[in-house]
């Protein structure tokens, strides 16, 4: 059928359009998808049974041969590192973005038994000026696998961090790593022992220009109420009542600021938090061995004030730190709540606010 339209500025007819359409959806029918998005891609949506379709129809195969130039990752969208134009809500300057907790094994220095490779969590935070929409977080990770089968230490995170600043052209920066630590510890009294493992995390900060190496430590120990024990020792004097004084286990979160100089090694800072309070939890146990526990024990009362003030007793003995704060949470027996003490030293740890959740993140599982 052929159309002749004398006069091409007058609006078709509705005749005129239903056998335009005909005549197009034929033609549609003897050529192939390509031909059809030359001429309009839109004239696939006319084709009976496509109408809601996305035409063009896109590739179902994964592309196992495409190779990726620069032309093409030029040509590739970046909104995340777009104009300040894209900034959603206020401009304002971010303190830190980044990743949090992206795991990789890491081979760390030990102070007795050479290097130890342990899997370790990371976070890796930068500033974000007002201006800018935001960063490739991606870099903070590739940074880190760059100095990946270096054994790390303080200078090795230094690196890192200097990198991934450079990299993302911001001013401050952090990184923390955590990981558990296992030191083998004997028994009171057996003479068995066995891996004790410390929660440890490094962290290095970087603001304004001053830098800061911090050393956390989770010290696990059991805590005997005094007031508990005198009152059962009362019982059994006054009324021979056999009577037992209530002990928990606690934590201990010791954060300390490393001085340049001497070596802090994770072992000495562990040593300290025993010195300070020798009821740490056992390993290996043995009835000698519980009896010894029960023992040790009742020379060590401790109520949580007395253990923020041993903790920071130790340590102001170490010229190695400097600021320091002791978070210590007595998880009790007697009550249906905790006991919690906060002391800091110097200004580093020094805080209005505490984070909500703090306390509930010294709880340890066994």
């Amino acid at each position: 059928m052929n159309i002749h339209s004398p006069d091409f500025d007058r609006d078709p007819s509705r005749e005129e359009a239903e056998a335009a359409l005909a005549m197009l959806r034929r033609w549609v029918g003897n050529v192939t998808p390509e031909e059809v998005a030359t001429l309009d891609p839109l004239v696939a949506r006319l084709i009976p049974g496509q109408e809601v379709s996305n035409y063009p129809a896109l590739a179902r195969a994964y592309p196992e041969d495409f190779a990726v130039d620069d032309a093409y990752k030029a040509s590739m969208p970046d909104l995340q590192n777009g104009p300040a134009s894209l900034i959603r809500g206020a401009k304002q300057q971010i303190q830190h973005v980044g990743i949090s907790n992206f795991r990789l094994p890491i081979r760390f220095h030990t102070r007795d038994n050479g290097d130890l490779t342990l899997e370790t969590s990371v976070t890796g935070t930068v500033s974000l000026e007002a201006e800018k929409k935001g960063i490739n977080m991606s870099r903070i990770m590739r940074t880190f696998y760059k100095h990946a089968e270096e054994t790390f230490s303080f200078d090795v995170i230094e690196k890192a961090l200097d990198a991934y600043k450079s990299d993302l052209e911001s001013f401050d920066a952090r990184i923390q790593m955590r990981f558990s630590f296992p030191m083998k510890v004997q028994s009171l009294r057996s003479g068995l022992e066995g891996y004790q493992y410390y929660d440890i995390a490094l962290e290095l900060v970087e603001t304004a220009g001053v830098r800061k190496k911090i050393v956390h430590l989770d010290y696990v120990y059991s805590s005997t109420c005094p007031c508990s024990l005198e009152l059962s020792e009362h019982a059994r004097q006054f009324r021979g009542q056999l009577a037992t004084p209530h002990s928990q286990r606690s934590v201990a979160r010791i954060s300390v600021l490393v001085e340049d100089g001497p070596c802090l090694w994770f072992e000495d800072l562990i040593d300290r938090a025993r010195a300070a309070v020798p009821t740490e939890t056992q390993v290996m146990v043995k009835r000698e061995d519980e009896q010894a526990f029960a023992e040790l024990n009742a020379a060590n009362p401790i109520f949580v004030e007395d253990a923020a003030r041993l903790f920071t007793q130790q340590l102001q003995l170490d010229a190695r730190i400097s600021d320091f704060r002791v978070i210590a949470s007595h998880q009790e027996s007697l009550h249906s709540h905790d006991a919690v003490s906060v002391l800091t030293e110097g200004t580093t740890f020094a805080a209005e606010s505490l984070d909500p959740r703090l306390f509930a993140s010294l709880f340890h599982v066994g």
